[in-house]
């Protein structure tokens, strides 16, 4: 994979701060045990927490200042790396510093105890820590910039060839219009800095949905985004839609549309039993924290894009097993853009003006996701 998502990375799961101004005991708990460095700095004080890659995946007020600790930001700071930036209001140095399990090992805990000292005491630590990593700013102790970094999008445009899809009232069929937008999509995407975008299918071509799959991990996508407009029994139904995957689906629409969507294969007779990693096994991957997290942070920063500049229906963040996202390595969404049910639905869907904002939106959200995910801030 490329550096935005890797199956090697670290994935801190809780984090928790409590004390005082005088002590301060910083808990981290890990899927596996941490390797991790301490380094110090001043102007102001600070304690550098250097970590390999790690999926800060516990919610964003977990750590929020305490005490000594006056700041705390935390993220990558470049390729293969993470760091966590502990600011005090005092002098202070770690004083306890461990690791332990717990659950049986299914949890590795790291524990770090913040005491005040004198200046002369911290500058003393300053002057000892060693610093081996290039991405450090002496004057300000920032991670660095990972904007350089390249993210693969692959857009998955849904159906195609002998699966037509949903057809709308004036005769529309989903296969033309999720391509049409997929072209989009990719025009848009490519005017954004840092994204390699590739397609699931550029033409009208039957693709199975573990073929789908596939080409995102063959691609070494970072993310795959699968854009989808669908019918449905009730047509009053309209407006777009976000989904992930899950094992048990959010409401009885989103199942109705698994259902619907995993069903397209058997229109040719063809069969996910030989995809790899079995579909079978595959929600048991679904566990892997990191994946989820990053498919949670894609969906959100949609929503943030499409508010208020496209129609949303209720609820717009849903999940259900659509086997699309089942990829356990690659970050999915599925956007339902409209419902083809709908007729207001599917003139907005064949509005050439409508898709190119729409795709720009959608473009956007992907560049706010990468500068959040890359660039080391939360």
């Amino acid at each position: 994979m490329p550096e935005g998502v890797r199956n090697d990375r670290y994935v801190a799961i809780a984090a928790r701060i409590a004390g005082d101004d005088n002590r301060v005991r910083l808990v981290l708990d890990f899927e596996r045990k941490p390797d991790f460095t301490l380094s110090y700095l001043e102007n102001p004080f600070r304690v550098i927490v250097d970590l390999p890659e790690t999926v800060f995946a516990f919610p964003d007020d977990a750590l929020q200042p305490r005490g000594l600790i006056s700041s705390v930001r935390y993220g990558m700071s470049g390729a293969g790396r993470a760091r966590m930036v502990f600011e005090f209001a005092s002098p202070a140095r770690m004083e306890l510093v461990e690791t332990t399990e717990e659950a049986g090992g299914a949890i590795h805990r790291l524990v770090l105890d913040a005491v005040a000292v004198d200046r002369e005491a911290f500058s003393a630590q300053v002057a000892k820590s060693v610093w081996t990593d290039a991405a450090v700013d002496a004057t300000n102790g920032k991670p660095d910039d990972a904007s350089g970094d390249t993210l693969t999008i692959v857009i998955d445009a849904g159906h195609g060839g002998i699966d037509g899809g949903a057809e709308g009232p004036s005769g529309s069929m989903e296969k033309d219009v999720t391509l049409a937008f997929a072209e989009a999509f990719k025009s848009a995407l490519e005017a954004e800095d840092g994204i390699r975008v590739a397609m699931t299918r550029t033409d009208d071509a039957f693709l199975s949905l573990s073929a789908r799959v596939r080409k995102a991990r063959e691609e070494r996508a970072d993310l795959l985004i699968s854009l989808h407009a669908d019918s449905i029994n009730i047509k009053s139904l309209r407006g777009a839609t976000v989904y992930t995957l899950s094992d048990r689906a959010s409401d009885a629409v989103a199942q109705s549309l698994a259902d619907q969507e995993n069903s397209g294969d058997a229109i040719v007779g063809a069969s996910l039993e030989n995809a790899p990693e079995a579909i079978a096994t595959i929600l048991v991957d679904l566990a892997r924290t990191e994946t989820r997290v990053f498919s949670a942070g894609l969906a959100q920063q949609v929503l943030n894009s499409f508010e208020g500049q496209v129609k949303l229906i209720n609820n717009p963040l849903r999940h259900a097993g659509f086997k699309v996202l089942q990829a356990p390595d690659v970050p999915s969404v599925l956007v339902e853009m409209g419902y083809l049910s709908n007729h207001e639905d599917e003139k907005l869907l064949t509005d050439d003006e409508w898709r190119q904002n729409t795709a720009r939106l959608l473009a956007q959200s992907v560049q706010n996701y990468r500068k959040t995910i890359l660039a080391g801030r939360r």
